[in-house]
């Protein structure tokens, strides 16, 4: 059962009772300290360890990470989309999060209790945490508690990483609010980057690898492993293009400059993948492991945001739609965040990573003895397959949530990172060796070595290679936009993609001679189901006619009534995305921040 094994459910709430009592300049008034001193409550490491649990409270909590940014920030880019994008309906909450024309006002996220404030309220309380073990916990000579503090401060650049990509420059709270400090302006991420990149550097230094201890047993729990990755990724997006107050581009810090950021990035990959604590397996299975709940370290998980059975909306958001409560599921949801068009046909059709990452169905509506059948959704509206409930083994009863966890990172991303770098930094070669293995599970061992020759032509040739595998491998999983962004690229990938979902409609360019019809034989079993006509040349006559009892659905649509409308292909972005990348604050922060915020310049502070 999860409840034998899922950490959220034994993680109590913080003994410290935060009382989150109102937020302003953007965090919150300084919680109230309960009766018990923090001397003993930090000295003690199963007390201690409760109050850092806690901060995962914050990730759950209705708006924050579970209802509001792990739905909204990702989408959209080159590979994901909101279900449904609409040029008309381009004003519209939902659609105004997606399509970069976000306003300040915005209904889904000008509340008080939005991701914005709870990323701020997990903060505060990882900085009531960090203050209390480094004063009262002993942990130079208590190795767990030197853990747990390297946990907090990896968990606080969690949350910080995440505001960041999001809103840019914001206040910096590397210490408790006090009455001094309720109101902040925006910090230059500058400065914020370089003291998450020296925290992780502490941190990896406190924490043990991945099972080296019974508290790292769990990809629940922070382990070096992580540490090292999650540096790496920060490392990238500080040494990348950002939509800064003075325009968009890299920073002027010479100590974030790409070369030394990837060296960074070289280091921290390359010493995770040489400790071999953790490690790749099969792609399918790491999705299937994580719709079980299993979350036994040592795979290809490497840390993940918990959710409890009865919390998260993480097959809600990204997974298989089901229109009913069927043999799966109990709840009739999934699908919210969907593929975009192109990217089915963007995959090698002998890459085992396509049909796990894009589905051409969802489940019926309709029920037979209780039981839906496999239905085709259309070219407009692919789901992602990375998340199934049918996969999971325990019935989803919740209206809303899942209690699926959000998988962080996996190791096929250090991988790649490290194949990044060690081009970056002129090392095609030895950047390979880092590529091939996520190949090697994904394609024929001919194909693989036809890439090889082809990615390894030039240090460019091995970038575009980077573009396109990243793309292929983490489609779904909300990586995509900050790729885009860091690199520079995102308005020439975003131009592209409309480009190629106008080819694909017309089925002209690459896309010509795809098939009119797709066939799908409703099955009622997930590991039964069949698919015919969505790849070049299924359009035999004599194949179809075999195909008794099937359901069929013209993917393109008719002249008249085209599927892929130019309404959704130019509601994919409205404004220029590099210029618009960026979530403004909102108003009722700015609104109550003292007159120490605001939404000028790009949402971002002008840089040293």
């Amino acid at each position: 059962m999860k409840e034998d094994y899922k950490m959220k459910n034994y993680i109590k709430l913080s003994i410290l009772s935060l009382s989150l009592v109102g937020l302003a300049s953007c965090d919150m008034d300084a919680p109230s300290v309960s009766s018990l001193d923090e001397s003993s409550l930090f000295a003690k490491y199963s007390l201690a360890e409760a109050e850092v649990m806690g901060i995962h409270q914050s990730f759950g909590e209705t708006n924050s990470y579970r209802g509001r940014f792990l739905p909204y920030y990702g989408v959209n880019s080159d590979v994901e989309w909101g279900n449904a994008p609409s040029f008309a309906d381009l004003k519209s909450d939902k659609q105004s999060l997606w399509n970069y024309s976000t306003e300040a006002a915005n209904g889904q996220m000008n509340t008080t209790n939005n991701a914005y404030a709870k990323f701020f309220e997990g903060i505060e309380r990882a900085n009531l945490a960090i203050s209390g073990i480094r004063q009262y916990g002993n942990y130079e000579k208590d190795a767990d508690m030197r853990h747990l503090l390297g946990e907090v401060l990896t968990l606080r650049a969690v949350i910080y990483n995440d505001l960041l990509k999001a809103w840019g420059d914001v206040p910096a709270r590397f210490e408790h609010v006090t009455a001094e400090t309720m109101y902040l302006p925006r910090t230059n991420r500058d400065k914020i980057y370089k003291q998450l990149l020296a925290d992780l550097e502490e941190a990896e230094n406190y924490c043990y690898w991945a099972n080296e201890n019974t508290i790292t047993q769990t990809t629940e729990r922070i382990n070096k492993d992580f540490v090292k990755a999650l540096r790496a990724r920060l490392a990238l997006y500080a040494g990348g293009y950002g939509l800064r107050g003075d325009g968009y581009r890299l920073s002027k810090d010479p100590d974030l400059a790409p070369s030394k950021m990837y060296e960074i990035v070289k280091k921290e990959c390359e010493e995770v993948i040489t400790h071999g604590s953790s490690k790749m397996g099969s792609f399918k299975e790491n999705f299937v492991k994580l719709c079980q709940d299993d979350v036994t370290a040592g795979g290809e998980s490497l840390w993940e945001i918990p959710f409890s059975a009865g919390r998260g909306r993480v097959l809600y958001t990204w997974g298989l739609k089901h229109n009913a409560k069927d043999q799966y599921t109990q709840q009739a949801q999934g699908g919210v965040n969907r593929a975009v068009s192109t990217l089915y046909y963007d995959y090698d059709p002998e890459d085992i990573r396509r049909d796990i990452t894009v589905v051409p169905y969802e489940w019926s509506k309709e029920l037979e003895a209780g039981k839906s059948h496999v239905t085709l959704s259309g070219l407009n509206k692919m789901c992602f397959g990375k998340l199934r409930y049918e996969w999971m083994n325990r019935i989803v009863t919740s209206t809303n949530d899942d209690g699926v966890n959000w998988q962080y990172m996996r190791m096929a991303d250090v991988y790649l990172m490290a194949a990044e770098a060690e081009n970056e930094l002129g090392n095609t070669s030895a950047a390979w060796t880092y590529m091939k293995p996520v190949l090697d599970r994904a394609l024929p061992a001919a194909k693989v070595a036809a890439l090889q020759a082809k990615y390894t032509a030039s240090q460019q040739a091995f970038r575009e290679g980077i573009y396109d595998q990243r793309a292929l491998e983490f489609a779904g999983e909300a990586i995509r936009k900050a790729d885009l962004v860091r690199w520079g690229n995102i308005d020439a990938k975003m131009a592209e993609a409309k480009a190629k979902l106008t080819r694909l409609a017309k089925r002209t360019g690459e896309y010509a001679g795809l098939p009119d019809k797709v066939f799908i034989n409703k099955a009622e079993d997930a590991n039964d189901i069949k698919v015919y006509g969505l790849n070049m040349g299924e359009d035999d006559d004599t194949v179809i006619n075999t195909l008794d009892g099937w359901e069929s659905k013209n993917w393109f649509g008719s002249a008249d009534k085209p599927t892929l409308t130019d309404d959704i292909i130019d509601g994919l972005y409205i404004k220029t995305p590099s210029m618009n990348c960026l979530w403004p604050i909102w108003q009722y922060f700015i609104d109550t921040s003292n007159n120490m915020l605001n939404n000028d310049g790009n949402y971002g502070q002008l840089s040293d």
